[in-house]
């Protein structure tokens, strides 16, 4: 079942539960989803190979996948935009095992609830012990170790620094995708600008 840091809301939830399967079965793992509100509801999927790596062609199977499946089960009443894309490199944390595969990188943590007076976090991962979240912070200029349980985590998203990139655009050669420039726009999403054209493009309109 997927937790609040993967989808948030009831109507998420349920649509987790259609996709996760679908995509799962291709090979890949759901990061994040989000239905958005607004002129036209935007659904957005955020996707990732188990070991890391994924591509635009990648992204564009899944759409495919997915526009199929919700198709049959028909879970958003409204017209709708399908936006499937990586987690990008200053990625959201989801899933417990995220804390610990990047472990010593910086991040930026929200809890659910005050902890000590605060609900904001930043500091260096320290690994997972248990349904722990371990973060290394700076108080008074020196560094503790705190845990905070999973649970209490309402958002959770690495920091862009140098060492970040170097080890997201190593990960991304050795998936295949070609690089000639940190342009994240070139591998991090793959949208659809016509909702009228379903199918491969990844757009899928409901009436």
């Amino acid at each position: 079942m997927s937790n609040d840091l993967i989808a948030k809301t009831a109507i998420d939830r349920r649509l987790a539960e259609i996709i996760s399967p679908v995509i799962e079965d291709l090979g890949f793992e759901l990061v994040r989803l989000r239905l958005q509100g607004g002129k036209t509801a935007t659904l957005q999927i955020m996707a990732d190979r188990p070991d890391g790596g994924i591509n635009v062609d990648d992204c564009g199977d899944i759409s495919v996948a997915v526009s199929a499946a919700l198709d049959v089960e028909d879970p958003i009443e409204e017209a709708y935009h399908l936006e499937v894309s990586s987690p990008g490199i200053d990625r959201p944390l989801t899933r417990l095992k995220d804390f610990e595969t990047f472990e010593g990188y910086e991040v930026r943590l929200e809890t659910n609830q005050a902890i000590d007076n605060r609900k904001r976090w930043k500091g260096i991962l320290a690994g997972v012990e248990g349904d722990e979240v371990l973060l290394n912070i700076d108080e008074n200029g020196e560094t503790q170790t705190i845990g905070l349980n999973f649970d209490w985590l309402s958002d959770a998203k690495l920091v862009l620094t140098d060492e970040l990139i170097r080890e997201m655009l190593r990960q991304k050669k050795e998936a295949g995708v070609e690089i000639d420039n940190l342009d994240e726009t070139a591998f991090d999403a793959i949208e659809t600008e016509d909702d009228n054209e379903a199918g491969a493009d990844g757009a899928n309109a409901k009436e």
